[in-house]
């Protein structure tokens, strides 16, 4: 089997300092959301930094088959595409504009066409009404959302999200993780997510890598991944996994390890 990213003997880090040492990963399926777990500083935004060609890298990353590493960066660009934490600043564009712009880099097509499928994201994700709003002129969440309608219209086979949640209440949390969810499993594409809040990734994702100090410690299915060892290993915290009385997995933390 080939279809997915299987990533072999990673390393990645900044300038003089190593954060990724010799990372191995079961292959990641397609049409599937990935959820990359672990604390702050265990190498998560470096690794999706490192899959996007945004931070040296050695190793070998196969995407589908195909070897990332050898493709040039605009060809890789083609295939991959990267949401940050936030957008860059002082940009002053209109979001449908920026939209647009994004879908264009991806490819050529019919302006009138581009236009229409711009903003056909911007109301699938629930924010057509900010179509003619500045960038430099939105809140935190709403740049979040014109930042995901702008990875999606680029149509990649990985699509990387990097805490795509963070500044979004929980009525946007739920809906922009079942947007992606469903675009993921509509476009057969690998999805990897970065989700800090650890009932999310039980709740949403199919498949979940949790790692600590630049290392992978547990993959697999969310609930085999996220156990009261685990939790204890990785976050230093006494957790336990209880199911509501919808049969839903959630996490419940009575402490911190010894």
């Amino acid at each position: 089997m080939t279809d997915g990213l299987r990533i072999s003997d990673l390393h990645s880090g900044y300038r003089n300092k190593k954060i990724i040492a010799g990372l191995n990963t079961p292959l990641l399926p397609r049409g599937q959301i990935t959820a990359l777990l672990g604390p702050n500083g265990s190498g998560k935004s470096t690794l999706l930094r490192a899959l996007a060609d945004l931070n040296p890298a050695s190793g070998a990353l196969y995407l589908n088959g195909e070897d990332l590493m050898s493709l040039p960066s605009a060809t890789r660009a083609k295939k991959v595409v990267y949401l940050p934490q936030s957008l860059p600043q002082g940009v002053h564009l209109h979001a449908l504009e920026s939209v647009i712009v994004a879908r264009r880099a991806s490819g050529s097509v019919s302006s009138g066409h581009v236009q229409q499928e711009a903003y056909d994201i911007l109301n699938k994700l629930g924010v057509s009404h900010l179509a003619m709003s500045y960038l430099d002129q939105l809140s935190g969440g709403q740049k979040q959302l014109i930042g995901l309608a702008q990875s999606l219209i680029r149509q990649p086979d990985l699509l990387l999200l990097d805490e795509p949640l963070s500044a979004l209440d929980l009525n946007y949390q739920f809906h922009v993780m079942d947007i992606v969810a469903r675009e993921t499993r509509r476009r057969n594409i690998v999805t990897v997510v970065v989700i800090h809040d650890i009932n999310i990734a039980l709740r949403h994702a199919e498949y979940a890598l949790m790692l600590k100090n630049g290392a992978l410690v547990a993959s697999g299915i969310p609930g085999e991944v996220v156990t009261p060892a685990n939790l204890a290993t990785v976050y230093g915290v006494d957790g336990r996994v209880e199911h509501c009385s919808r049969g839903l997995p959630h996490v419940v933390v009575d402490g911190l390890t010894p």
